[in-house]
């Protein structure tokens, strides 16, 4: 039997994709090989563009998935057709999704130092406090080793990730007296800064981190709005506030493109408060 997966990952690995595009990949062509063998019942080189639809649907229902996600899953699919199968593939009979943009949830800088300052698991408080005050995203933040924190320069090292670029980013002094006092209650690891709870060869799983969010969250009585990216969007929109200029915004969360540096003028809630709207100024004049 043709390991379709296993073709699909080397292929994937191949072109340098990142581990945790490559576990995404995996996950969804394995339901859509489920789906071919148990419900179309015939081989993955046999199936028709409307069979193809039909997982979407299916998928889309059963996940219950947003048309971001099914727009990754017939990238995958697209993938898989082209680089295992090595079949043609028509982006018009598959078509991605359109789908409204929306603004990001952003805690002010008040409500942020009280979600932190009140976590009581240590290791969750350090985590966090890293993603905010350096601007990580969860991936960079499970990955992160003991050598990748200088206190000497106060700096964190990220190494390839999503814009498989190696880089630094800021530790704050706040961050590093959480992140100590972490360390020192945990045994001092001088491996993965932030092992796995029941594999201490291994990173801390995303999932985790986000689960420590939530029950915080909880804890506070909030509602669930807060995920591990909220708080980079939170400390660009923050630095932004503060007259940081977007330049430096983009080098601090390690952007590409200025374009992905915009948003935060967006979401800045103080940047219109501090217009002066000309409707008033007419009838300060009369």
């Amino acid at each position: 039997m043709i390991d379709y997966i296993g073709e699909l990952r080397n292929m994937l690995a191949f072109r340098g994709l990142a581990p945790n595009t490559i576990s995404t990949y995996t996950t969804y062509i394995r339901r859509y090989l489920e789906f071919i063998e148990m419900v179309l019942c015939k081989d993955p080189e046999n199936v028709t563009w409307e069979e193809r639809r039909n997982f979407i649907m299916y998928i889309e229902e059963a996940c219950e998935l947003s048309p971001r996600t099914i727009n990754l899953v017939i990238a995958v699919i697209q993938s898989f057709t082209i680089f295992v199968l090595h079949q043609q593939w028509d982006p018009t009979q598959l078509p991605k999704r359109k789908f409204d943009e929306y603004i990001p949830y952003v805690m002010s800088q008040e409500d942020t130092w009280k979600f932190i300052s009140t976590i009581k698991d240590i290791k969750i408080k350090a985590m966090v406090s890293l993603l905010y005050s350096s601007g990580l995203r969860s991936c960079e933040l499970s990955q992160l080793r003991y050598e990748d924190i200088s206190r000497a320069n106060m700096r964190v090292h990220i190494a390839k990730s999503k814009n498989r670029s190696e880089g630094y980013t800021q530790l704050s002094k706040q961050a590093l007296e959480y992140l100590t006092e972490y360390w020192c209650k945990s045994g001092k690891p001088r491996g993965w800064l932030f092992p796995g709870i029941r594999d201490q060869e291994k990173p801390i799983g995303a999932y985790m981190i986000l689960k420590g969010i939530r029950e915080h969250e909880k804890h506070l009585g909030l509602e669930h709005r807060i995920t591990c990216h909220t708080f980079r969007h939170c400390i660009g929109s923050h630095l932004y506030q503060n007259k940081t200029d977007l330049p430096t915004i983009q080098k601090f969360l390690r952007h590409k493109s200025i374009l992905s540096t915009l948003i935060y003028i967006t979401l800045a809630d103080t940047a219109l408060n501090e217009v002066v709207n000309p409707f008033d100024l007419m009838g300060s004049k009369v």
